[in-house]
């Protein structure tokens, strides 16, 4: 553990000390979360259920965001959440900022683009690396007190294309540069599959396969292949085996372990695994041999997989599909389209075929589908956004996902049951009083939803989405639906998937940009070739938990950064659209404003007090705004019309007025 700093001079309030007077204050620890305002919250370790504790501005006794510290609680007063002081900082969360340099004639600062950070770094003259005005810049904290630093790296100028999105990267520990080692191993790999990579594997070159991906994917890692049988299918689902590679342990393993994960942003990817990798030898490119795991199963005229299996393989892929063009062929019959890819036409309309009736089965069982569009910058050279396009699922897109959930249930099934160490890919159930205060919603807006249970179902979930399909309310409950859900995560127990309402499910078809495909990879040829002893379940015991925890939180990094680097390209765009007007859909009501979703996917706030025709008073309960003299409503889901008001780059944040 790190130093402590002991906080001197800290005096609570006279209500904190007269609290204190009368009961003794529990001593709690856990991670302080500030906010832009200065104040913040303190989550108690150990302890999920338990409520942050608020920690106002005045307490927080120069604490960073981020920083371990120990705090005293103050007796609850009513219904306001705790309160608490911060008595000791424990660990420091916050080592180094990212930020933009502001210099002076002699010393200088850092604006950190992080808002929880709500101080700026001096920076003496001497410690500024040649950095130059405008500069994005790296700065190690020297002294918290004062808010002082040096500068350790030169990112770049702020204007280069690109160097705000990799500015947000690196803020977040999102490995860049793949370390020497690593890549003195992947320049060490093939460049094509050897005759002696063949022995012991099912030679499936002869096989009718295709990838269908988006058009720019270079990382393929699935192929898929059909045919018809006596009895119904036999579904091929062709995964690349990268861990014939990748040798557990290797510096390539260790590095590909500390990323998690790729992440997918508007201008770039930065991969799990070096390009020679992902793009080279693991990618089931067309035309070339590649190594694979292979879940061959034999499914009946309903879409129920009957018997699978898994085996070691040998593929070539005969065409690299997209998922417009094979839209294009079964949706619109595109006569040019079907004629260049006559041979594999007769394929895609069976994967349609059983692609609706494994859907259909899913469905049944209650699985929840949340339809809500993906959104596409379009970025032109310099890395400026010149259009946003919300992308939905379609024939081709949703083909694939049906394929790739069957193969992922049905490995996790075969290991389950066997009791073989794995790892899971898992989804409990919601909160019990956020499904109450769902269910009291839902029911107030005019849907039926059943509960038949203690628990409820994700058939009741899906049963209900469906009676809202079309209708003015549709947006409004699927996302309070969809915010009541728990995250999903990585762990070793086989505890099912609720949003899937599958009883087992796993990871296992993306092994180029997911870590835990990879890793159990590694399980399934342990067991094929013989060698999962005793002494091996053992090593998987021990190693498998701190994998679960460490990629769930390298999942949630990256869903994060593309989540801001995403908010930062669509303020970037709607900044050249000041004072335009758009129609848009109320997507969320708080006390401070309206939240509304253009059909671009952008969503900006109304402020409230900017809602200057009236006084608006905000129910918390239903959602909605309600002029106090008007009577005027708004609520989610609710059509309005707004205009561009202003934007905020380093927020990430776009203000809208009523129009």
């Amino acid at each position: 553990m790190g130093k402590k700093y002991k906080i001197k001079g800290a005096r609570p309030s006279e209500r904190g000390k007269r609290s204190a007077s009368k009961s003794k204050m529990k001593t709690v620890t856990g991670i302080f979360q500030s906010t832009s305002r200065g104040f913040g919250f303190v989550t108690p370790d150990g302890d999920e259920d338990a409520e942050d504790i608020f920690i106002p501005k005045e307490y927080t006794n120069n604490a960073w965001n981020r920083d371990r510290v120990e705090v005293k609680v103050l007796p609850a007063k009513g219904k306001h959440r705790c309160e608490g002081i911060i008595k000791t900082i424990m660990v420091r969360g916050t080592t180094r900022v990212v930020g933009t340099f502001e210099q002076n004639k002699n010393f200088g600062f850092v604006v950190p683009d992080d808002l929880k950070l709500h101080r700026d770094i001096f920076i003496p003259k001497d410690l500024r690396l040649d950095a130059k005005d405008g500069d994005k810049v790296v700065c190690e904290i020297t002294d918290y007190q004062g808010a002082g630093g040096k500068i350790t790296e030169v990112l770049g100028a702020g204007s280069d294309p690109g160097i705000d999105i990799f500015s947000i990267a690196y803020s977040m520990d999102i490995p860049m540069e793949f370390p020497p080692k690593a890549m003195t191993q992947a320049e060490r790999c093939q460049t094509h599959v050897i005759e002696g990579d063949f022995s012991g594997r099912e030679d499936l070159r002869s096989w009718q396969l295709v990838t269908i991906d988006g058009p720019d994917a270079k990382d393929l890692d699935d192929a898929v292949s059909l045919t018809e049988t006596e009895n119904g299918y036999e579904l091929g689902v062709h995964i690349a085996d990268v861990s014939n590679y990748v040798q557990e342990g290797s510096a390539l393993d260790r590095e590909a372990l500390k990323r998690g994960t790729s992440v997918y942003l508007a201008d770039r990817v930065i991969p799990m695994l070096p390009f020679q990798l992902s793009n080279g030898i693991c990618s089931l490119n067309a035309g070339v041999d590649r190594l694979a795991l292979s879940v061959i199963m034999e499914m009946n005229r309903n879409g129920e997989v009957v018997s699978h299996r898994i085996v070691e393989s040998v593929i070539r892929v005969g065409e690299r599909m997209s998922y417009p063009d094979v839209r294009a062929i079964l949706e619109d019959h595109d006569e040019a389209l079907t004629e260049r890819y006559r041979d594999y036409v007769p394929m895609f309309e069976r994967m349609y075929e059983l692609s609706q009736k494994i859907r259909t089965r899913r469905k049944e069982r209650g699985s929840i589908d949340f339809d809500f569009p993906e959104a596409k910058v379009v970025l032109d050279e310099n890395g400026i956004p010149v259009d946003i396009v919300a992308e939905e699922a379609n024939i081709a897109t949703k083909l694939i996902e049906d394929f790739m959930l069957t193969a992922n249930e049905t490995v996790a099934q075969e290991f389950c049951e066997r009791k073989i160490p794995f790892l899971y890919r898992i989804h409990e159930d919601p909160d019990p009083d956020k499904i109450e205060n769902l269910i009291a919603f839902v029911r107030k807006n005019g849907v039926k939803i059943e509960k038949n249970r203690q628990k409820i179902t994700p058939k009741e979930i899906q049963q209900a989405l469906e009676r809202i399909k079309g209708e003015p309310n549709e947006a409004l409950i699927s996302r309070v639906i969809l915010r009541s859900m728990q995250q999903a995560r990585y762990d070793t127990e086989c505890s099912g998937h609720f949003g899937l309402a599958a009883k087992y499910y796993c990871h296992f078809t993306s092994p180029i940009r997911r870590y835990p495909d990879l890793q159990i990879h590694r399980i399934i040829h342990d067991v094929i070739r013989g060698r999962m002893t005793e002494e091996r379940k053992q090593h998987y015991r021990d190693l498998l938990g701190d994998v679960a925890v460490r990629t769930s939180q390298t999942e949630r990094r990256a869903d994060e950064c593309e989540r801001e680097t995403e908010k930062l390209k669509k303020a970037q765009y709607m900044s050249s659209h000041i004072g335009e007007e758009f129609d848009g859909v109320i997507s969320g009501v708080t006390g401070w404003g309206l939240y509304v979703e253009l059909p671009n996917t952008v969503e900006g706030l109304v402020p409230a007090s900017e809602m200057k025709d009236d006084y608006y008073i905000f129910s918390e309960e239903d959602h909605s705004m309600t002029g106090r003299l008007s009577g005027r409503t708004f609520v989610m889901g609710d059509p309005v019309r707004v205009r561009v008001k202003a934007t905020d780059l380093r927020a990430r944040t776009i203000d809208f007025v009523l129009a």
